[in-house]
């Protein structure tokens, strides 16, 4: 699980990092994604707001909490959080791909946060699959 701790880490302070670059405009519009200008891709992006903060705040909540609790025991809010940012990925990559558009700068990020909760999560329904009767 400790991959799974740093991804999630590395994951939700993106998440936070990346909104608030991107809702105080931080970016210049050449580094944006494609279409940046079009207002109902904007909007789509947009969308993905509460989303993405969902995810980050249940996992650093998770890995905060998480350090109270016995090592072999998993905080609650952790699976939570991995599959809100394995939904994350899976949308950004579910609308990119019909639009034929496979910028690697985009879709490694989303890669990654579509992939990386995915064996944590098969462990943790495989523990609970076992442990009950």
């Amino acid at each position: 699980m400790c991959f799974t701790r740093v991804s999630m880490a590395v994951a939700d302070v993106g998440f936070l990092l990346y909104w608030t670059v991107t809702l105080l405009a931080l970016l210049p519009a050449e580094y944006a994604y494609k279409d940046y200008a079009d207002p109902v891709i904007s909007d789509w992006n947009h969308s993905f707001v509460p989303l993405d903060l969902a995810a980050a705040a249940t996992g650093l909540a998770a890995l905060r909490l998480g350090r109270r609790i016995a090592p072999e025991r998993i905080h609650p809010l952790l699976p939570i959080s991995l599959v809100l940012t394995a939904v994350a990925g899976l949308q950004a990559v579910a609308f990119w791909t019909p639009r034929g558009d496979f910028a690697i700068e985009w879709w490694l990020p989303n890669l990654f946060l579509l992939l990386f909760p995915l064996p944590a999560l098969a462990v943790l329904v495989r523990r609970t699959t076992i442990a009950r009767p």
